[in-house]
Protein backbone atom coordinates (compact mmCIF):
# COMPACT_ATOMS: atom_id res chain seq x y z
CA UNK A 1 0.00 0.00 0.00
CA UNK A 2 1.21 3.60 -0.92
CA UNK A 3 2.39 5.93 2.02
CA UNK A 4 0.18 8.44 0.91
CA UNK A 5 -2.82 6.18 -0.18
CA UNK A 6 -5.41 7.63 2.60
CA UNK A 7 -3.64 10.88 3.47
CA UNK A 8 -4.12 12.61 0.06
CA UNK A 9 -3.78 16.30 2.24
CA UNK A 10 0.07 15.15 3.34
CA UNK A 11 0.90 14.27 -0.46
CA UNK A 12 -0.60 18.02 -1.44
CA UNK A 13 1.96 19.52 0.92
CA UNK A 14 4.75 17.37 -0.39
CA UNK A 15 3.91 18.31 -3.72
CA UNK A 16 3.33 21.93 -2.91
CA UNK A 17 6.84 21.78 -0.95
CA UNK A 18 8.85 20.03 -3.60
CA UNK A 19 7.52 22.06 -6.34
CA UNK A 20 7.53 25.53 -5.22
CA UNK A 21 5.35 28.42 -7.10
CA UNK A 22 3.88 25.53 -9.56
CA UNK A 23 0.60 25.10 -7.89
CA UNK A 24 -2.24 27.67 -8.91
CA UNK A 25 -5.66 28.13 -6.80
CA UNK A 26 -8.82 28.10 -8.26
CA UNK A 27 -11.12 29.83 -5.63
CA UNK A 28 -15.16 29.82 -5.11
CA UNK A 29 -17.52 31.26 -3.26
CA UNK A 30 -16.77 28.66 -0.45
CA UNK A 31 -13.69 29.95 0.62
CA UNK A 32 -15.45 33.66 1.84
CA UNK A 33 -18.71 31.47 3.75
CA UNK A 34 -16.70 31.76 7.40
CA UNK A 35 -16.42 35.07 6.63
CA UNK A 36 -20.15 35.63 6.61
CA UNK A 37 -19.96 36.50 2.88
CA UNK A 38 -22.56 34.49 1.54
CA UNK A 39 -22.56 32.07 -1.59
CA UNK A 40 -24.24 32.61 -4.48
CA UNK A 41 -27.39 30.25 -3.75
CA UNK A 42 -28.03 32.49 -0.20
CA UNK A 43 -28.08 35.63 -2.59
CA UNK A 44 -30.39 33.95 -4.41
CA UNK A 45 -32.83 32.75 -1.59
CA UNK A 46 -32.12 36.39 0.05
CA UNK A 47 -33.25 38.08 -3.14
CA UNK A 48 -36.29 36.19 -3.63
CA UNK A 49 -36.95 36.89 0.51
CA UNK A 50 -36.66 40.12 0.16
CA UNK A 51 -38.65 40.79 -3.44
CA UNK A 52 -41.55 38.44 -1.32
CA UNK A 53 -41.64 40.61 1.45
CA UNK A 54 -41.71 44.19 -0.34
CA UNK A 55 -44.73 42.56 -2.16
CA UNK A 56 -46.81 41.76 1.39
CA UNK A 57 -45.79 38.06 1.38
CA UNK A 58 -45.00 36.65 4.96
CA UNK A 59 -42.43 34.60 5.72
CA UNK A 60 -41.61 31.49 4.49
CA UNK A 61 -39.94 28.14 5.93
CA UNK A 62 -38.54 27.73 2.79
CA UNK A 63 -37.89 30.32 -0.04
CA UNK A 64 -36.68 28.28 -2.75
CA UNK A 65 -39.94 25.96 -2.60
CA UNK A 66 -42.30 29.24 -2.19
CA UNK A 67 -40.46 30.38 -5.50
CA UNK A 68 -40.59 27.03 -7.38
CA UNK A 69 -44.08 27.26 -6.57
CA UNK A 70 -44.94 30.61 -7.51
CA UNK A 71 -43.09 30.95 -10.69
CA UNK A 72 -42.82 27.04 -11.76
CA UNK A 73 -39.10 27.44 -12.12
CA UNK A 74 -36.01 26.64 -9.95
CA UNK A 75 -34.58 29.79 -8.67
CA UNK A 76 -31.40 30.84 -10.85
CA UNK A 77 -29.06 33.57 -9.60
CA UNK A 78 -28.18 35.37 -12.51
CA UNK A 79 -32.22 35.28 -13.63
CA UNK A 80 -32.81 37.17 -9.98
CA UNK A 81 -30.20 39.56 -10.09
CA UNK A 82 -30.82 40.40 -13.66
CA UNK A 83 -34.48 41.12 -12.91
CA UNK A 84 -33.69 43.25 -9.96
CA UNK A 85 -31.27 45.39 -11.85
CA UNK A 86 -31.11 46.61 -15.24
CA UNK A 87 -28.04 47.82 -15.68
CA UNK A 88 -23.85 46.05 -14.07
CA UNK A 89 -23.83 48.99 -11.95
CA UNK A 90 -27.40 48.50 -10.26
CA UNK A 91 -26.51 45.10 -10.21
CA UNK A 92 -22.96 45.76 -8.57
CA UNK A 93 -24.61 48.00 -5.60
CA UNK A 94 -26.81 45.19 -4.80
CA UNK A 95 -24.19 43.03 -4.57
CA UNK A 96 -21.86 45.81 -2.51
CA UNK A 97 -24.75 45.00 0.49
CA UNK A 98 -23.89 41.30 0.59
CA UNK A 99 -19.84 42.20 0.67
CA UNK A 100 -18.89 44.92 2.35
CA UNK A 101 -18.82 45.08 6.02
CA UNK A 102 -20.20 47.40 8.21
CA UNK A 103 -19.35 48.73 11.90
CA UNK A 104 -20.69 46.46 13.29
CA UNK A 105 -19.54 43.34 11.07
CA UNK A 106 -16.16 44.77 11.69
CA UNK A 107 -16.57 44.93 15.08
CA UNK A 108 -18.01 41.36 15.53
CA UNK A 109 -15.26 40.26 13.29
CA UNK A 110 -17.51 39.71 10.36
CA UNK A 111 -16.46 39.97 6.47
CA UNK A 112 -13.09 39.94 7.56
CA UNK A 113 -10.13 37.60 6.31
CA UNK A 114 -11.02 33.99 7.60
CA UNK A 115 -8.23 31.26 8.43
CA UNK A 116 -8.26 30.03 4.97
CA UNK A 117 -7.39 33.62 3.47
CA UNK A 118 -4.52 33.79 5.94
CA UNK A 119 -3.16 30.55 5.67
CA UNK A 120 -3.16 31.15 1.26
CA UNK A 121 -1.06 34.37 2.34
CA UNK A 122 1.37 32.73 4.39
CA UNK A 123 1.87 29.90 1.61
CA UNK A 124 2.22 33.06 -0.98
CA UNK A 125 4.57 34.97 1.71
CA UNK A 126 7.22 31.64 1.37
CA UNK A 127 6.49 31.73 -2.26
CA UNK A 128 4.55 28.18 -2.39
CA UNK A 129 1.79 29.92 -4.10
CA UNK A 130 1.96 32.60 -6.92
CA UNK A 131 -1.34 32.36 -8.89
CA UNK A 132 -4.93 32.35 -7.97
CA UNK A 133 -7.90 32.41 -9.80
CA UNK A 134 -11.31 33.07 -8.02
CA UNK A 135 -14.66 33.95 -8.93
CA UNK A 136 -15.28 35.83 -5.67
CA UNK A 137 -15.97 39.30 -6.34
CA UNK A 138 -14.80 40.48 -2.62
CA UNK A 139 -11.28 41.45 -1.44
CA UNK A 140 -11.15 39.17 1.42
CA UNK A 141 -7.68 37.56 0.26
CA UNK A 142 -5.71 40.82 -0.87
CA UNK A 143 -6.31 42.37 2.30
CA UNK A 144 -4.78 38.92 4.17
CA UNK A 145 -2.35 39.54 1.50
CA UNK A 146 -1.38 43.21 2.37
CA UNK A 147 -1.16 42.23 6.08
CA UNK A 148 1.76 39.90 5.08
CA UNK A 149 3.40 42.24 3.27
CA UNK A 150 2.68 41.11 0.28
CA UNK A 151 1.56 42.95 -2.68
CA UNK A 152 -0.81 41.07 -5.29
CA UNK A 153 -0.83 42.06 -9.00
CA UNK A 154 -5.20 42.28 -9.42
CA UNK A 155 -6.31 41.30 -12.48
CA UNK A 156 -10.53 42.35 -12.45
CA UNK A 157 -10.92 43.44 -16.31
CA UNK A 158 -9.73 43.55 -19.58
CA UNK A 159 -8.38 46.79 -19.16
CA UNK A 160 -6.02 45.60 -15.99
CA UNK A 161 -5.23 42.77 -17.80
CA UNK A 162 -3.40 44.95 -20.61
CA UNK A 163 -1.72 46.61 -18.29
CA UNK A 164 -0.66 44.31 -15.66
CA UNK A 165 2.56 43.01 -14.57
CA UNK A 166 3.62 39.58 -16.53
CA UNK A 167 2.59 36.75 -15.00
CA UNK A 168 6.05 34.98 -14.55
CA UNK A 169 7.15 37.92 -13.28
CA UNK A 170 4.54 38.48 -10.44
CA UNK A 171 5.34 36.97 -6.82
CA UNK A 172 1.34 37.03 -6.81
CA UNK A 173 -0.51 37.12 -9.40
CA UNK A 174 -4.90 37.22 -8.75
CA UNK A 175 -6.93 36.76 -11.29
CA UNK A 176 -10.87 37.70 -10.50
CA UNK A 177 -12.55 36.11 -13.27
CA UNK A 178 -16.13 37.52 -12.43
CA UNK A 179 -14.45 40.98 -11.46
CA UNK A 180 -14.57 42.87 -8.77
CA UNK A 181 -17.26 43.87 -6.12
CA UNK A 182 -16.52 47.62 -6.77
CA UNK A 183 -16.30 48.19 -10.30
CA UNK A 184 -19.58 48.19 -12.36
CA UNK A 185 -17.77 45.59 -14.68
CA UNK A 186 -18.54 42.21 -12.74
CA UNK A 187 -20.02 39.49 -14.34
CA UNK A 188 -23.01 37.48 -12.59
CA UNK A 189 -25.53 36.83 -15.17
CA UNK A 190 -25.78 34.20 -17.45
CA UNK A 191 -25.51 36.23 -20.55
CA UNK A 192 -22.11 38.00 -18.86
CA UNK A 193 -20.85 34.28 -17.49
CA UNK A 194 -21.20 32.16 -20.75
CA UNK A 195 -18.44 33.27 -22.59
CA UNK A 196 -14.82 35.13 -21.43
CA UNK A 197 -13.10 37.75 -23.48
CA UNK A 198 -10.56 36.61 -25.83
CA UNK A 199 -7.75 37.78 -23.27
CA UNK A 200 -9.40 36.16 -20.58
CA UNK A 201 -9.38 32.71 -22.17
CA UNK A 202 -5.80 33.36 -23.38
CA UNK A 203 -4.79 34.00 -19.96
CA UNK A 204 -6.86 30.87 -18.17
CA UNK A 205 -5.24 28.42 -20.87
CA UNK A 206 -1.83 29.10 -20.09
CA UNK A 207 -2.47 28.82 -15.89
CA UNK A 208 -4.73 25.47 -16.77
CA UNK A 209 -1.64 24.43 -19.11
CA UNK A 210 1.26 25.47 -16.73
CA UNK A 211 0.18 24.99 -13.47
CA UNK A 212 -0.91 22.18 -10.95
CA UNK A 213 -4.41 23.15 -9.35
CA UNK A 214 -5.53 23.08 -6.07
CA UNK A 215 -9.85 23.68 -6.37
CA UNK A 216 -11.46 24.79 -2.82
CA UNK A 217 -15.01 26.74 -2.64
CA UNK A 218 -16.11 26.02 -6.38
CA UNK A 219 -18.54 23.32 -7.53
CA UNK A 220 -17.82 23.21 -10.78
CA UNK A 221 -21.70 23.74 -11.68
CA UNK A 222 -21.99 26.59 -12.74
CA UNK A 223 -19.79 29.39 -14.79
CA UNK A 224 -20.04 27.68 -18.32
CA UNK A 225 -16.88 29.74 -19.28
CA UNK A 226 -14.26 28.69 -16.76
CA UNK A 227 -15.77 25.15 -17.16
CA UNK A 228 -14.91 25.40 -20.81
CA UNK A 229 -11.91 26.51 -20.07
CA UNK A 230 -10.59 23.53 -17.96
CA UNK A 231 -12.58 20.84 -20.78
CA UNK A 232 -10.04 22.21 -23.34
CA UNK A 233 -7.16 22.24 -21.30
CA UNK A 234 -4.32 19.95 -23.57
CA UNK A 235 -2.23 18.78 -21.17
CA UNK A 236 -1.85 17.22 -17.30
CA UNK A 237 1.81 17.86 -16.48
CA UNK A 238 0.93 19.05 -12.73
CA UNK A 239 -1.74 17.44 -10.24
CA UNK A 240 -4.67 18.46 -9.73
CA UNK A 241 -6.66 18.56 -6.17
CA UNK A 242 -10.36 19.21 -5.93
CA UNK A 243 -11.41 19.97 -2.51
CA UNK A 244 -15.25 18.96 -1.41
CA UNK A 245 -17.75 18.92 1.45
CA UNK A 246 -19.57 16.26 0.36
CA UNK A 247 -19.83 14.25 -2.67
CA UNK A 248 -18.84 16.13 -6.14
CA UNK A 249 -21.98 17.25 -8.42
CA UNK A 250 -22.01 15.76 -11.60
CA UNK A 251 -20.45 18.75 -13.55
CA UNK A 252 -17.57 18.52 -10.90
CA UNK A 253 -17.39 15.08 -11.69
CA UNK A 254 -16.90 15.63 -15.27
CA UNK A 255 -14.17 18.27 -14.43
CA UNK A 256 -12.29 16.06 -12.07
CA UNK A 257 -12.45 12.84 -14.65
CA UNK A 258 -10.98 15.37 -17.49
CA UNK A 259 -8.68 16.87 -15.25
CA UNK A 260 -7.74 12.78 -13.77
CA UNK A 261 -7.94 15.00 -10.07
CA UNK A 262 -7.26 13.69 -6.91
CA UNK A 263 -10.42 14.57 -4.90
CA UNK A 264 -9.87 15.41 -0.88
CA UNK A 265 -13.01 15.36 1.81
CA UNK A 266 -12.96 18.61 3.89
CA UNK A 267 -14.48 20.26 6.78
CA UNK A 268 -14.34 23.25 5.80
CA UNK A 269 -11.91 25.71 3.55
CA UNK A 270 -10.63 27.12 6.92
CA UNK A 271 -9.36 23.55 8.01
CA UNK A 272 -8.22 22.65 4.94
CA UNK A 273 -5.72 25.19 3.81
CA UNK A 274 -4.40 25.94 7.49
CA UNK A 275 -3.90 22.33 7.72
CA UNK A 276 -2.05 22.37 4.49
CA UNK A 277 0.11 25.33 5.56
CA UNK A 278 1.02 23.61 8.28
CA UNK A 279 2.19 20.66 6.69
CA UNK A 280 4.18 22.08 4.07
CA UNK A 281 5.58 25.07 7.71
CA UNK A 282 6.42 21.33 9.18
CA UNK A 283 8.01 20.02 5.96
CA UNK A 284 9.87 23.30 5.40
CA UNK A 285 11.34 23.39 9.18
CA UNK A 286 12.43 19.70 8.89
CA UNK A 287 13.90 19.87 5.53
CA UNK A 288 17.73 18.88 4.93
CA UNK A 289 19.42 18.98 2.16
CA UNK A 290 18.78 16.31 -0.58
CA UNK A 291 21.41 13.68 0.39
CA UNK A 292 22.57 13.73 -3.07
CA UNK A 293 24.03 16.77 -2.72
CA UNK A 294 25.76 16.31 0.35
CA UNK A 295 27.20 13.04 -0.98
CA UNK A 296 27.97 15.17 -4.00
CA UNK A 297 29.96 17.82 -1.19
CA UNK A 298 31.92 14.82 0.81
CA UNK A 299 32.98 13.24 -2.36
CA UNK A 300 33.90 16.32 -4.01
CA UNK A 301 35.60 16.67 -0.79
CA UNK A 302 37.75 13.63 -0.82
CA UNK A 303 38.43 13.41 -4.30
CA UNK A 304 40.37 17.22 -3.64
CA UNK A 305 42.00 16.10 -0.86
CA UNK A 306 43.70 13.52 -2.82
CA UNK A 307 45.66 15.92 -5.22
CA UNK A 308 47.58 19.09 -3.77
CA UNK A 309 47.09 20.95 -6.38
CA UNK A 310 43.09 21.19 -5.66
CA UNK A 311 43.80 23.14 -2.67
CA UNK A 312 42.45 26.47 -3.98
CA UNK A 313 39.36 24.31 -5.34
CA UNK A 314 39.25 22.60 -1.84
CA UNK A 315 39.16 26.31 0.12
CA UNK A 316 36.26 27.43 -2.39
CA UNK A 317 34.26 24.74 -1.60
CA UNK A 318 34.37 24.92 1.85
CA UNK A 319 33.88 29.06 1.65
CA UNK A 320 30.61 28.35 -0.50
CA UNK A 321 29.40 25.83 1.65
CA UNK A 322 29.89 27.63 4.99
CA UNK A 323 28.12 31.30 3.05
CA UNK A 324 25.40 28.74 2.76
CA UNK A 325 24.54 28.10 6.13
CA UNK A 326 25.44 31.70 7.61
CA UNK A 327 22.53 32.90 5.01
CA UNK A 328 20.66 30.26 6.56
CA UNK A 329 21.41 31.72 10.06
CA UNK A 330 20.53 34.67 8.97
CA UNK A 331 17.14 34.20 7.45
CA UNK A 332 13.59 34.08 8.92
CA UNK A 333 13.40 30.87 10.42
CA UNK A 334 16.51 31.36 12.31
CA UNK A 335 17.71 35.00 12.24
CA UNK A 336 15.89 35.91 15.46
CA UNK A 337 16.09 34.32 18.96
CA UNK A 338 12.79 33.23 20.24
CA UNK A 339 12.44 31.42 23.18
CA UNK A 340 10.82 27.92 22.00
CA UNK A 341 10.17 25.12 24.16
CA UNK A 342 9.21 21.79 23.51
CA UNK A 343 8.15 21.35 20.00
CA UNK A 344 9.35 24.18 18.75
CA UNK A 345 12.54 23.61 20.10
CA UNK A 346 12.86 20.16 18.97
CA UNK A 347 12.19 21.75 15.39
CA UNK A 348 14.80 25.02 15.96
CA UNK A 349 17.45 21.89 16.10
CA UNK A 350 16.35 20.24 13.52
CA UNK A 351 17.03 23.74 11.07
CA UNK A 352 20.21 23.99 12.29
CA UNK A 353 21.07 20.19 11.86
CA UNK A 354 19.56 20.59 8.75
CA UNK A 355 21.65 23.57 7.22
CA UNK A 356 24.75 22.12 8.83
CA UNK A 357 24.62 18.58 7.94
CA UNK A 358 27.15 18.95 4.13
CA UNK A 359 29.22 21.28 6.13
CA UNK A 360 29.80 19.09 9.13
CA UNK A 361 30.19 16.01 7.15
CA UNK A 362 32.85 17.53 4.66
CA UNK A 363 34.96 18.81 7.66
CA UNK A 364 34.94 14.84 9.01
CA UNK A 365 36.17 14.16 5.39
CA UNK A 366 39.26 17.00 6.36
CA UNK A 367 39.51 15.04 10.03
CA UNK A 368 39.77 11.30 8.62
CA UNK A 369 41.79 12.44 5.15
CA UNK A 370 42.77 15.57 5.47
CA UNK A 371 46.20 17.06 6.16
CA UNK A 372 47.82 19.68 8.92
CA UNK A 373 47.79 22.32 6.05
CA UNK A 374 44.00 21.45 5.72
CA UNK A 375 43.11 22.27 9.42
CA UNK A 376 42.86 25.63 9.17
CA UNK A 377 40.05 25.70 7.03
CA UNK A 378 38.23 24.41 9.51
CA UNK A 379 39.78 26.60 12.27
CA UNK A 380 38.33 29.59 9.64
CA UNK A 381 34.98 27.94 9.38
CA UNK A 382 34.57 27.27 13.19
CA UNK A 383 35.60 30.46 13.58
CA UNK A 384 33.08 32.17 11.02
CA UNK A 385 30.42 30.36 12.15
CA UNK A 386 30.75 32.22 15.58
CA UNK A 387 30.97 35.45 14.83
CA UNK A 388 27.69 34.88 12.48
CA UNK A 389 26.39 33.83 15.17
CA UNK A 390 26.95 36.22 17.62
CA UNK A 391 25.75 39.44 15.39
CA UNK A 392 22.47 38.97 16.84
CA UNK A 393 21.60 40.97 19.75
CA UNK A 394 18.34 41.31 20.54
CA UNK A 395 15.84 38.68 21.16
CA UNK A 396 16.64 35.86 24.32
CA UNK A 397 20.12 35.32 25.10
CA UNK A 398 20.03 31.68 25.84
CA UNK A 399 18.77 31.35 22.46
CA UNK A 400 20.59 33.30 20.99
CA UNK A 401 23.55 30.94 21.97
CA UNK A 402 22.10 28.02 21.11
CA UNK A 403 22.38 29.85 17.14
CA UNK A 404 25.97 28.77 17.43
CA UNK A 405 25.34 24.77 17.20
CA UNK A 406 26.26 24.50 13.95
CA UNK A 407 30.02 25.09 14.57
CA UNK A 408 29.38 22.70 17.15
CA UNK A 409 28.57 20.39 14.76
CA UNK A 410 31.29 20.98 12.74
CA UNK A 411 34.04 20.83 15.65
CA UNK A 412 32.65 17.51 17.11
CA UNK A 413 32.90 16.04 13.08
CA UNK A 414 36.56 16.91 12.47
CA UNK A 415 36.76 15.74 15.65
CA UNK A 416 35.81 12.33 15.24
CA UNK A 417 37.48 12.12 11.90
CA UNK A 418 41.02 12.56 13.21
CA UNK A 419 40.04 10.14 15.91
CA UNK A 420 39.20 7.59 13.54
CA UNK A 421 42.43 8.41 11.96
CA UNK A 422 44.69 7.92 14.78
CA UNK A 423 45.62 11.48 14.18
CA UNK A 424 46.36 12.32 17.96
CA UNK A 425 48.40 15.26 17.69
CA UNK A 426 46.08 16.98 15.22
CA UNK A 427 43.30 16.00 17.62
CA UNK A 428 44.79 17.99 20.50
CA UNK A 429 45.68 21.02 18.74
CA UNK A 430 41.94 20.66 17.47
CA UNK A 431 40.89 20.64 21.48
CA UNK A 432 42.84 23.52 22.41
CA UNK A 433 43.06 25.92 19.66
CA UNK A 434 42.04 29.58 20.47
CA UNK A 435 38.85 30.70 19.05
CA UNK A 436 38.77 33.95 20.27
CA UNK A 437 39.52 36.55 23.28
CA UNK A 438 36.72 38.31 25.19
CA UNK A 439 37.84 40.34 27.93
CA UNK A 440 41.56 39.83 28.00
CA UNK A 441 40.76 35.67 28.19
CA UNK A 442 41.50 33.52 25.71
CA UNK A 443 38.67 31.30 25.15
CA UNK A 444 39.99 27.90 23.86
CA UNK A 445 37.89 25.85 21.08
CA UNK A 446 36.95 22.55 23.92
CA UNK A 447 35.69 25.47 26.48
CA UNK A 448 33.60 27.01 23.93
CA UNK A 449 32.36 24.12 21.65
CA UNK A 450 32.83 20.57 23.35
CA UNK A 451 29.24 19.48 24.29
CA UNK A 452 27.79 19.26 27.17
CA UNK A 453 30.99 22.41 27.60
CA UNK A 454 28.95 24.63 25.20
CA UNK A 455 27.52 27.59 25.98
CA UNK A 456 24.45 26.24 24.25
CA UNK A 457 24.12 23.58 26.34
CA UNK A 458 20.81 23.78 28.74
CA UNK A 459 19.88 19.94 30.34
CA UNK A 460 16.18 20.88 30.38
CA UNK A 461 15.88 22.25 27.13
CA UNK A 462 17.71 19.52 25.38
CA UNK A 463 15.81 17.00 27.57
CA UNK A 464 12.76 18.12 25.83
CA UNK A 465 14.07 16.24 23.09
CA UNK A 466 14.07 13.16 24.65
CA UNK A 467 10.59 14.01 26.54
CA UNK A 468 8.74 12.53 28.34
CA UNK A 469 11.66 9.71 29.03
CA UNK A 470 14.26 11.28 30.41
CA UNK A 471 18.22 11.04 29.90
CA UNK A 472 21.34 11.49 32.01
CA UNK A 473 22.88 13.17 29.00
CA UNK A 474 20.53 14.67 26.52
CA UNK A 475 22.37 16.33 24.04
CA UNK A 476 26.00 13.95 24.24
CA UNK A 477 23.16 11.01 23.26
CA UNK A 478 21.24 13.61 20.99
CA UNK A 479 24.70 14.65 18.77
CA UNK A 480 25.71 10.73 18.73
CA UNK A 481 22.45 9.64 17.47
CA UNK A 482 22.87 12.39 14.37
CA UNK A 483 26.68 11.40 14.48
CA UNK A 484 25.77 7.60 14.09
CA UNK A 485 23.53 8.48 10.97
CA UNK A 486 26.24 11.48 9.27
CA UNK A 487 29.80 9.61 10.22
CA UNK A 488 29.20 7.16 7.55
CA UNK A 489 30.30 9.63 4.74
CA UNK A 490 33.51 9.86 6.72
CA UNK A 491 34.59 7.39 9.15
CA UNK A 492 33.76 4.70 6.89
CA UNK A 493 33.12 1.24 8.25
CA UNK A 494 33.87 1.81 11.83
CA UNK A 495 33.24 -1.46 13.87
CA UNK A 496 31.55 0.17 16.94
CA UNK A 497 30.42 4.14 16.45
CA UNK A 498 29.30 4.33 19.86
CA UNK A 499 33.33 3.32 21.05
CA UNK A 500 34.44 5.58 18.89
CA UNK A 501 32.37 8.62 20.08
CA UNK A 502 32.38 7.94 23.23
CA UNK A 503 36.38 7.96 23.18
CA UNK A 504 36.30 11.18 21.67
CA UNK A 505 34.02 12.53 24.59
CA UNK A 506 36.92 11.22 27.37
CA UNK A 507 40.10 12.69 25.51
CA UNK A 508 37.85 15.88 25.20
CA UNK A 509 37.20 16.35 28.86
CA UNK A 510 40.61 15.59 29.30
CA UNK A 511 41.57 18.49 27.39
CA UNK A 512 38.90 20.50 28.79
CA UNK A 513 40.57 19.76 32.71
CA UNK A 514 43.78 20.21 31.62
CA UNK A 515 43.51 24.20 31.99
CA UNK A 516 43.35 23.69 35.72
CA UNK A 517 46.27 22.42 36.21
CA UNK A 518 47.83 19.43 38.02
CA UNK A 519 47.94 20.70 41.63
CA UNK A 520 44.53 22.37 41.64
CA UNK A 521 43.01 18.75 40.32
CA UNK A 522 44.95 17.05 42.73
CA UNK A 523 43.95 19.32 45.86
CA UNK A 524 40.53 18.65 44.31
CA UNK A 525 40.30 14.95 44.36
CA UNK A 526 41.77 15.19 48.14
CA UNK A 527 38.75 17.65 49.27
CA UNK A 528 36.35 14.87 50.37
CA UNK A 529 33.52 17.59 49.94
CA UNK A 530 34.77 18.45 45.95
CA UNK A 531 35.28 15.20 45.42
CA UNK A 532 37.37 16.15 42.15
CA UNK A 533 37.04 19.16 39.22
CA UNK A 534 34.38 19.00 37.25
CA UNK A 535 34.84 18.19 33.62
CA UNK A 536 32.08 17.65 30.98
CA UNK A 537 32.00 13.89 31.19
CA UNK A 538 29.02 12.49 28.31
CA UNK A 539 27.32 9.38 28.07
CA UNK A 540 30.63 7.28 28.77
CA UNK A 541 30.01 8.46 32.22
CA UNK A 542 26.98 5.98 32.71
CA UNK A 543 28.07 3.51 30.16
CA UNK A 544 29.85 1.20 32.61
CA UNK A 545 31.31 -1.33 29.50
CA UNK A 546 32.65 1.26 27.56
CA UNK A 547 34.28 3.04 29.85
CA UNK A 548 36.36 0.57 31.47
CA UNK A 549 37.58 -0.59 28.14
CA UNK A 550 38.33 2.79 27.16
CA UNK A 551 39.87 4.10 30.38
CA UNK A 552 42.04 0.46 30.28
CA UNK A 553 43.34 1.45 26.74
CA UNK A 554 44.05 5.54 28.21
CA UNK A 555 46.30 3.96 31.33
CA UNK A 556 47.82 1.17 28.65
CA UNK A 557 51.08 1.44 26.06
CA UNK A 558 51.72 2.72 23.62
CA UNK A 559 48.48 4.82 24.37
CA UNK A 560 49.70 6.87 26.76
CA UNK A 561 53.05 7.45 25.14
CA UNK A 562 50.52 8.75 22.03
CA UNK A 563 48.98 11.03 23.88
CA UNK A 564 51.62 12.72 25.50
CA UNK A 565 53.62 13.21 22.85
CA UNK A 566 50.49 14.56 21.29
CA UNK A 567 50.28 17.32 23.68
CA UNK A 568 47.80 15.62 26.21
CA UNK A 569 48.39 16.53 30.01
CA UNK A 570 50.46 19.09 28.56
CA UNK A 571 52.90 15.77 28.14
CA UNK A 572 52.84 14.92 32.06
CA UNK A 573 52.53 11.08 32.78
CA UNK A 574 51.51 12.23 36.12
CA UNK A 575 49.36 14.69 35.29
CA UNK A 576 47.32 12.12 33.02
CA UNK A 577 47.07 9.60 35.47
CA UNK A 578 45.47 12.37 37.76
CA UNK A 579 43.07 13.52 35.36
CA UNK A 580 42.29 9.91 34.55
CA UNK A 581 41.40 9.29 38.37
CA UNK A 582 39.27 12.74 38.28
CA UNK A 583 37.21 11.39 35.41
CA UNK A 584 37.02 7.53 37.34
CA UNK A 585 35.47 9.82 40.35
CA UNK A 586 32.62 11.18 37.86
CA UNK A 587 31.99 8.04 36.59
CA UNK A 588 31.36 6.71 39.55
CA UNK A 589 28.67 9.32 40.45
CA UNK A 590 26.95 8.69 37.34
CA UNK A 591 26.66 5.24 37.63
CA UNK A 592 29.60 3.30 36.04
CA UNK A 593 30.09 0.53 38.07
CA UNK A 594 33.77 -0.74 37.54
CA UNK A 595 35.85 2.19 39.08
Amino acid sequence: MSLFASDQLTQLAFSVHENKGVYALLLGSGLSRAANIPTGWEITLDLIRRVALAQGVGEQPDWAEWYCQETRQEPEYSALVEDAARSPAERRAILNGYIEPTEEDLEEGRKVPTAAHCAIAELVSRGYIRVIVTTNFDRLLENALRERGVEPTVVASVDALQGAEPLVHSPCYVFKLHGDYKDARILNTDAELSGYPPEYDALLDRILDEYGLIVCGWSGEWDDALRAAILRAPNRRYSTYWTTLGDPGDGAGTLINHRRAAVIRIESADAFFKSLQQRVETLEQTRRQNPLSVELLVATTKRFLAKPEYRIQLEDLFAEETSRLINHLKGAELGRPQKRDGPEFKTDVERYEAAAEALACMCGALGRWGAETTRIIVVDVIRMILVRSRTVNDGFTYYSRVRSYPAVLVYVAYGLGLLRAGRWAELYRHFVFVVDERDGERERAVDLLFLSAWEGYNKQSWGQLYAPEPTRTPMNDHVHALFREWSGRFAGMEPDFTLLFERFEILGALAYLESSGKTTVEASMRDPQRGGMYMPVGKIGWDSGNAKKIVDQLQAEPMITDLINAGFARGDREFLEVMIENFKVHARSMGARFF
